[in-house]
């Protein structure tokens, strides 16, 4: 039997309703960063909002368990500080800036307060555990009284998997690539991973569109997103494959 045909039972599409937020706009990858703007601040944040895009926005989690707005697993790259940020306390992260500004790491909570529903969100959970149980409750908590439109998101299924049944009532996504995923063996991972998430929508590696596998799922009613979108060519295959891009400057 091909898979797609089993799709609507293990990942039932979304009410139109649900996902309406995440179609016809724009969202700035990690806040719209760039010429001095570091990824993942309150300066990109604010910056975005500015104009009127929505925002993605990563989170790690801290050593007491904590959501912080942070891409990478480790410091070093965006700070002066060094090694994984697990093993650092939420309090310590506070106290460590952002390579060459005044703005220190924050905690989802804080980043919700600033944004305060003004743009759409999109939270992508980093976890590559089987069990991201610690991280998605933290996720969770933050978001409790938070009213403005917002989805989480994750290349682990089991993120989307944990929201799915202790928080269905937040839109959640799948994130996709296909590089190194080709073929049958590659094409039988997607759909395994899209029946275990149960997501509402993907957000699709643009340089895999267009895909047979994102167009079919676009079909029956889950929005297709697509990052990172850097050229006006990837502006162009996400305006003819997709439903959004998920960009950093150059905007096209």
């Amino acid at each position: 039997m091909p898979f797609g045909l089993l799709d609507p039972l293990f990942a039932p599409a979304p009410a139109a309703g649900r996902v309406a937020f995440l179609k016809g706009g724009r969202f700035a990858h990690r806040g719209l960063h760039g010429a001095g703007v570091v990824e993942n601040s309150r300066a990109a944040f604010l910056a975005a909002i500015q104009q009127g895009d929505g925002i993605e926005l990563d989170v790690q989690l801290s050593r007491d368990g904590q959501a912080i707005v942070f891409h990478d697993a480790t410091l070093d790259r965006l700070t002066a500080a060094t090694g994984p940020l697990l093993d650092y306390t939420a309090a310590q992260l506070a106290g460590i800036a952002l390579s060459n500004t005044a703005e220190t790491l924050s905690g989802l909570n804080t980043t919700l307060n600033l944004i305060a529903g003004r743009v759409p969100l999109l939270i992508e959970v980093k976890s590559k555990d089987r069990h991201p149980t610690t991280l998605c409750v933290a996720v969770h908590q933050a978001l409790a009284g938070y009213t403005g439109p917002v989805a989480v998101m994750s290349f682990n299924p089991e993120v989307a998997h944990w929201f799915a049944r202790h928080a269905p009532a937040t839109t959640r996504g799948l994130v996709v690539t296909e590089d190194g995923k080709a073929g049958c063996r590659g094409a039988w991972e997607r759909h395994l991973s899209l029946w275990r998430a149960k997501p509402d929508f993907l957000a699709y590696d643009v340089r895999d569109l267009p895909s047979p596998f994102a167009t079919a799922q676009r079909q029956r009613g889950l929005p297709v997103l697509s990052w990172t979108v850097r050229s006006p060519a990837d502006h162009a295959t996400v305006a003819a494959h997709a439903d959004a891009p998920i960009y950093e400057l150059p905007r096209g």
